[in-house]
This record gives C-alpha cells, sequence and structure tokens, in this order.
C-alpha cells in the first residue's frame, strides 16, 4: 500500500505533478527518484528488514510513482501494473464466480475481448450497456451485480457517462463503481470526487505521455479496498520494472502542461474536420455539435486531445491514413507525437465485425490522436491528407 504525503493533496496539480510522491534521494541528493534496479533486498536479520522484501510486492521506484498519480487523482493509494490491460484484470480479481458487472458497450476493444473471451469463462457475467443513459446502467443491474466499469469518454466513439448519476446508482446499491480515466486524465477529469471507487489508466498512454513503455495504474481512496488491491498485485505479479515505473514518472511531471496543448490542438483539429466534412462525422466533446457536450461542460476541465472521425467508406478512410505524414500512422495515443489509426483494424479488431457495425464503429472511421506539435503543421497535414477526398 503506497500511501500518498499528506501535504501533496494541498498544491495545486501542475505542482503536485512535479513534486507528490517523491522526495530527493536521501543518500545522494539526487532530485530524481533513483531506478531501484533489483529483485530483492538484503535483510538485516531474521524478520527484521527496511519495508522491503522482494520486489514483486515493492520496489521504491514503482511507489513514487504510484504516490504521484495517487495524489494527481486525488486518491490515496496507488497501484502500478505491468500494462493497462494487467491492471483491468488485477482488478477483475476483486470479484468472485457468479458476479455480474454492468460494463459500458463502447470500452476499449482489449477490454471487450479480455471480459468477453477471457473471464466469462470463469464465472464472471457482464452486460454491456449504452452507459450514455444512466437508466440504462439502473436496469441492467440484478441482484447479482457487484460493480460498475465505464470508460468516459469512450474509445473511439467519444461518448460520455454522467459519472454523478452513475455514482448514485453504484452508491445506492452498494456497487463497486470503476471508471477507466485513460483519456481525459486527472487533469481534466476527476472521478474519485464524484463517487468512484477505483480510477485506472492505461499509463502508456497520457500518463508517460512518450511513447516508450507500456503500464497501467489503478488510484482508490479506501484503506480496505487498498489492502485487497495490494494483495492481488502481490499474489498475481502483473506488475511493472523499475525503469518503466521510473519513465511514467519522468511523464507525469509534464502531464499538466502537455494536456494542455494536447486539448487546444483537439479543438482546433475538431473544428477543421467539422468544417471539412460535417459536424455530425465528427467525434469530439468540446465541439458544440456533440450531443453530450453540455455534459462534459460540467464534469471535464477540458476535452483532449482524441477525435474521430467518419469518412464513410474504407477506401477513403485508407486514402487518408495512407497520406499521413505530421500525424504518424500507428496504434496507441497519447504522446507528444501525433498519431492517426483505424479502429475496426486496429484497437478493436478483436470485437465481432456485427457488433462493430452495431455500436458505430465502422470500417470508414479514423481516429486521431493529438499530439503537441505545433497545430498548423497538424492541419497543412490534414490538408494534403484531405485533398480531393
Amino acid at each position: 500500500m503506497t500511501r500518498v504525503f499528506d501535504e501533496d493533496l494541498h498544491a495545486r496539480i501542475a505542482t503536485q505533478a512535479i513534486h507528490a510522491g517523491q522526495r530527493p534521494d536521501p543518500t545522494t541528493g539526487a532530485i530524481m527518484p533513483p531506478i531501484y534496479q533489483t529483485s530483492t533486498y538484503v535483510q538485516d536479520a531474521l524478520g527484521v528488514h527496511k519495508g522491503y522484501e522482494y520486489a514483486r510486492g515493492k520496489n521504491p521506484t514503482r511507489e513514487a510513482l504510484e504516490r504521484n498519480v495517487a495524489t494527481l487523482e486525488g486518491g490515496r493509494h496507488g497501484f502500478a501494473f505491468s500494462s493497462g490491460m494487467g491492471c483491468i484484470d488485477s482488478l477483475m480479481k476483486l470479484f468472485k464466480a457468479g458476479d455480474h458487472i454492468v460494463c459500458g458497450e463502447n470500452v476499449y476493444g482489449g477490454t471487450f475481448r479480455l471480459f468477453d473471451k477471457i473471464l466469462r469463462h470463469f464465472g464472471l457475467t457482464f452486460s454491456f450497456v449504452d452507459t450514455r443513459d444512466p437508466q440504462r446502467i439502473e436496469d441492467a443491474c440484478t441482484a447479482q451485480t457487484a460493480g460498475i466499469l465505464i470508460e468516459t469518454p469512450t474509445n473511439p466513439l467519444m461518448r460520455l457517462t454522467d459519472l454523478r448519476a452513475t455514482a448514485e446508482i453504484a452508491k445506492r446499491r452498494q456497487l463497486l463503481l470503476i471508471v477507466d480515466n485513460t483519456f481525459a486524465t486527472p487533469v481534466f477529469q476527476r472521478p474519485l470526487e464524484i463517487g468512484a471507487h477505483i480510477v485506472f489508466h492505461s499509463s502508456t498512454k497520457y500518463l508517460n505521455g512518450h511513447s516508450d513503455m507500456i503500464g497501467g495504474i489503478a488510484v482508490v481512496l479506501e484503506d480496505a479496498l487498498a489492502d485487497r488491491i495490494q494483495f492481488i498485485a502481490n499474489a498475481a505479479g502483473a506488475v511493472p520494472g523499475p525503469f518503466d515505473a521510473w519513465l511514467c514518472l519522468r511523464g507525469t511531471k509534464t502531464l499538466p502542461l502537455r494536456m494542455r496543448q494536447h486539448d487546444a490542438n483537439g479543438r482546433r483539429v475538431a473544428e477543421w474536420l467539422a468544417a471539412r466534412v460535417g459536424e455530425a462525422q465528427v467525434f469530439y466533446p468540446g465541439l458544440a455539435s456533440h450531443p453530450q457536450h453540455a455534459l462534459a461542460k460540467t464534469q471535464m476541465g477540458g476535452f483532449g486531445g482524441m477525435v474521430s472521425v467518419e469518412m464513410g467508406t474504407k477506401e477513403r478512410a485508407a486514402l487518408i491514413l495512407g497520406r499521413a505524414r505530421t500525424f504518424s500512422f500507428a496504434e496507441s495515443l497519447g504522446g507528444v507525437e501525433s498519431l492517426i489509426s483505424h479502429p475496426a483494424s486496429m484497437t478493436h479488431a478483436s470485437v465481432e465485425s456485427a457488433r462493430r457495425a452495431e455500436l458505430g464503429i465502422t470500417e470508414g472511421l479514423i481516429r486521431l490522436s493529438c499530439g503537441v506539435e505545433d497545430v498548423d503543421d497538424l492541419l497543412a497535414d490534414l490538408e494534403q491528407m484531405f485533398h480531393g477526398v
């Protein structure tokens, strides 16, 4: 269990990002936490040690990252994992065979694959619903329901879930509310403050921000829940190495700065696309034309850098993707560099084609992750990509 430092809770987020959960190395004064590249720790005597026994359970570099992100999310305990999927898989071990989980229907394809192709064989059941309507969440709950898992905004259709309404349902029914906050980050959205029990991220994305590590992280407020997750993390062992933890901690230091630029670029790109192909074809909660724009303004402090656009056909999408220059045609998101991808064949390829079509993830859908480059260069790239299309 990695508690934050209480004094870090009173600083503003830009200061927290740089300082929270870390102190200069007491041996050397190094301002950056050392990379404790070790698998085990020498003990002073039988039953006497310095708080560390084996690195699967605890590592000082990993703990610094966990404290840092816990503070940013307004939580008290952080738990780093080897990947975003390792994080979700570990969190699902909080449940038992026979439990039912209500899940957003438009979650990341890997989340759906884990639930539908693996975990249901272990006795967990899932209902995938359109969480844009809180009543559908309520209606999907049964006597066996133990948790609600939502992603907001969703990947790739940028749909929102009303966090307050969902938290009220979870509280009334005594359900565990788990929120994927990868797209918004704690800079723009703070689900724990609204009533979520667990917030998690693919830290590969915005938290790291430099496309050079794979990781996941979960944050909670309650001590008892933290004890359970700590036990699972140690027992199941889906933990990151110290260098990956260090890379992510380096990334969080600039998170507020980067998110402001991602947001500024995302807004400009979305506006350009809306003018070019029509507002109805662009999915971005920062556009006034987005059906949930009003909700986005009430629960988000910014709209971020993720934009999706419907091109109508796979051929038109392929033509645009093949012309990308400043935007790189690649999977993933949230790095300083701008990326462009094709969800149907990439992030959501594991979802059956009929289900993709039902959700609206068509062969013509393109997803853009707007980086922090000069926005005029991004718009120039879009001009040449869309020329004649």
